[in-house]
């Protein structure tokens, strides 16, 4: 048992706070007594510009790491999705729990699917990767940003500024807002991103009492595949400036992992489109094969990224 209170470093949104209680719950259920720290982040503050234009989603975790970093807290619990690809020096992920549904969700108050769209209709998002998959199946449409939380989001959507949103469908779960969805869309069609759906808990490298404490909590087979599906990102100078996305499934003891890449530059050209499968039993074999898709990327035309 934990000596002291262990603290949870969370964001304010309601959805980063269920993510936080829910880790919470799981660690008071094996006797630690824990406390929850809330925070603004920078990437909460800014809603009047994309992130791929202010700095990217580390700006959701960077103040989270200084609390970690003081001593303030413990751990950080992440949307994996929202983690950069190469943690700071001094921090570790220590465990990534059992995945939600890592598929991309509709939501429109008038329109049950992306076909039932007339041309020209609006819809909200401000992920890259989603703009470029969104203009590849309905070249026809306007993309518009969309920040926010996502309560935010929906308020605007139900305000009439869009005419359908895309979100993804764990948050809505999560937030027991399912009845929201219209659609869920299948990965051949709306690829998710890299470690969407997944939660992961961030703390300092030089805490192996924690590593001991969470690891109850960590689900090895969502830990390899987000880890495959991080690699890529990784290897293609992942940041959400880039428009990338990884997705594995798991088929036996193989991992099936596929990603494609998209220039938001030229948002008519194709996307670019590469898959592997290979038998994956620890963290370095998923990473390898990461590597060997992103690879593959670069071979058939996609550009590497800066951060």
């Amino acid at each position: 048992m934990s000596a002291r209170p262990i603290v949870i470093a969370t964001r304010e949104s309601s959805l980063a706070m269920w993510q936080a209680e829910h880790v919470q719950a799981l660690l008071q259920a094996r006797g630690h007594a824990v406390s929850i720290l809330g925070m603004t982040t920078r990437g909460d503050q800014i809603l009047d510009r994309t992130l791929s234009k202010v700095g990217g989603k580390g700006l959701f975790v960077k103040e989270l790491e200084a609390a970690l970093e003081d001593g303030r807290a413990d751990l950080a619990v992440h949307s994996l999705k929202d983690v950069p690809m190469e943690l700071p020096e001094g921090f570790a992920l220590a465990c990534v729990m059992e995945r939600e549904d890592p598929h991309d969700a509709w939501v429109s108050p008038r329109y049950a699917s992306l076909a039932d769209l007339p041309p020209g209709a609006v819809v909200g998002t401000s992920s890259l990767r989603r703009q470029v998959l969104l203009q590849a199946l309905r070249p026809d449409l306007k993309i518009e940003p969309l920040r926010g939380n996502v309560n935010t989001r929906l308020r605007k959507l139900d305000e009439g500024q869009y005419d359908g949103i895309v979100l993804a469908a764990a948050g809505l779960k999560r937030l027991g807002l399912q009845d929201r969805i219209r659609h869920v869309f299948p990965a051949d069609t709306m690829l998710p991103a890299a470690g969407q759906g997944a939660l992961g808990i961030e703390i300092r490298a030089d805490r192996p009492d924690l590593v001991q404490i969470l690891a109850p909590l960590a689900h090895a087979r969502t830990w390899q595949t987000v880890t495959a599906e991080r690699a890529i990102s990784r290897c293609m100078g992942g940041s959400c400036s880039m428009p990338l996305a990884a997705h594995g499934v798991w088929q036996g003891g193989e991992l099936h992992l596929q990603a494609a890449w998209g220039d938001e530059n030229a948002p008519q050209a194709p996307l670019i489109r590469a898959e592997l499968a290979a038998v994956v039993t620890d963290l370095e074999s998923a990473d390898l094969l990461g590597q060997r898709v992103a690879q593959l990327l670069q071979g058939r035309g996609a550009q590497v990224r800066g951060n």
